[in-house]
């Protein structure tokens, strides 16, 4: 019985070993990347794949809010990809991320809704009696929520809307909800370039919201401590602060 047991454990080890090495010969970099940036990963995937190919990236998406408590309860995530400064900032105060954050790229906030709008109005449209529900990101789980509060309040039109707000618990939900559940919705600039949203039009469906009006949502990328001796999750955060990823964000609505 001893003798089964210990060959037991001697193959375990054995395996377990096999699994780690295979994991490293491979190249496996898991990324929590924030919701707004769904639109853009899948060109920067391809583009990174093509300098690296050998690196496989899985990707999980989420709210900031939500992949930070992940992150904190011991999700396996080696590079955080935020959309805002402050979640990283405080993995790395915590220690629970490996450098400071750094700023990635800069996110901006549009208008959209799926039947034409006059944006001439600007944030007096969502006054209009036509507009009964608003889409908006929660802001207290999305910066981009807390961007778009911003926004109401510097415009000084929150308590006359604020009966019409719909909140969702990240940005790519609300994209969601202004599709199929609300009049309009204020969303990531960076999903009106996804493909599947090419057929609504500037200045007709999606208009961009006056910068002035919110702070820059700046996004940050850390390097986690599971990430300490990966060498493939830090090719994959260097290549974020890249001037060819940067080429992407560009493309995709982000400032730099």
């Amino acid at each position: 019985m001893q003798t089964s047991v210990l060959k037991l454990t001697i193959f375990s080890r054995y395996f377990f070993l096999a699994v780690l090495l295979s994991s490293s010969l491979f190249g496996s970099v898991t990324v929590a990347v924030a919701a707004n940036v769904s639109y853009a990963i899948k060109a920067l995937q391809a583009d990174f794949k093509q300098h690296y190919p050998n690196v496989k990236l899985r990707i999980v998406l989420g709210s900031s809010g939500k992949l930070t408590a992940q992150i904190r309860h011991g999700a396996p995530y080696d590079i955080f990809m935020s959309a805002n400064m402050n979640y990283p900032q405080s993995l790395y105060h915590d220690k629970t991320a490996i450098a400071k954050p750094i700023v990635y790229a800069q996110g901006t906030l549009s208008y959209f809704s799926v039947k034409k709008q006059n944006f001439s109005h600007n944030m007096n449209l969502l006054k209009n009696k036509n507009i009964k529900k608003i889409a908006m990101g929660n802001p207290k789980t999305a910066p981009y929520g807390k961007a778009t509060l911003q926004a109401f309040e510097s415009a000084n039109i929150y308590h006359d809307i604020k009966s019409k707000l719909i909140f969702a618990e990240s940005i790519s939900q609300t994209l969601s909800y202004a599709v199929s559940a609300t009049d309009i919705g204020i969303v990531a600039t960076s999903s009106m370039y996804s493909e599947h949203m090419k057929k609504y039009k500037h200045n007709i469906n999606w208009f961009e919201v006056d910068s002035a009006l919110y702070k820059p949502i700046s996004q940050g990328i850390v390097l986690l401590k599971q990430a300490k001796n990966n060498n493939d999750a830090k090719l994959f955060y260097n290549y974020i602060l890249s001037e060819k990823a940067k080429k992407i964000f560009l493309k995709y609505g982000y400032l730099l």
